[in-house]
């Protein structure tokens, strides 16, 4: 008997390091039939929620608010220089993101049509201890000098204490079931997606 079709979509957890170009790829990855969700843009959600914004005051004090909204850079300095700090604010978002990105998944199985693939961003896959949610990793890596000219250049605060937070690129990658390399153009990114999404999907 064949496993019903919403059993079919494969579900990938897309990461890399700051500045590799996982935005980009997960926009392609878009572009080429599959449905995306942003482990980041559920943060952002979160750190929305009167909820969130009364634990971190409690806990950060009131300079990480501005104007009754959530500083994320001012967070950002406060975590990333505290290891205390870091562990506490993970402890509290990850929970709830992997609880997000379940109910999505949830959602997708029953989709009708039936996406190519479910792909999930996190910068923090395997930190998180998430991959084990994922039928597929991917990590998207690039040179070092070119993910931090793009990190400059996009004003992320605190670059080489969140740098030093996740593992290296090298490590990302030999944990990922498939390394995707962003040094060249968005083209060839995409040469790159469209490979690794024909041999996820061909296992369906």
């Amino acid at each position: 008997m064949h496993a019903p079709a919403a059993a079919r979509v494969p579900f990938v957890g897309l990461t890399g390091g700051l500045g590799a170009g996982k935005s980009t790829a997960l926009a392609i990855l878009e572009d080429l039939g599959a449905v995306t969700m942003s482990a980041d843009a559920v943060v952002h959600e979160l750190l929305g929620t009167d909820e969130l914004r009364d634990a971190l005051v409690q806990r950060l004090g009131d300079g990480v608010v501005r104007d009754g909204v959530v500083d994320r850079g001012a967070v950002a300095e406060r975590v990333f220089s505290s290891p205390e700090d870091r562990d506490w604010i993970e402890d509290l978002l990850w929970p709830r993101v992997g609880e997000r990105i379940a109910h999505w998944r949830e959602q997708i199985l029953v989709a009708d049509p039936r996406p190519l693939a479910a792909v999930v961003e996190s910068p923090l896959l395997f930190e998180a201890g998430m991959e084990g949610r994922f039928d597929h990793t991917v990590a998207v890596i690039a040179e070092e000098r070119l993910r931090e000219r793009r990190a400059v250049s996009r004003g992320h605060q605190a670059v080489s204490e969140r740098g030093g937070r996740q593992l290296t690129q090298e490590e990302k990658s030999q944990r990922a079931d498939f390394t995707v390399r962003n040094d060249g153009t968005e083209t060839e990114l995409r040469g790159e997606l469209t490979r690794v999404l024909a041999t996820i999907t061909a296992e369906v």
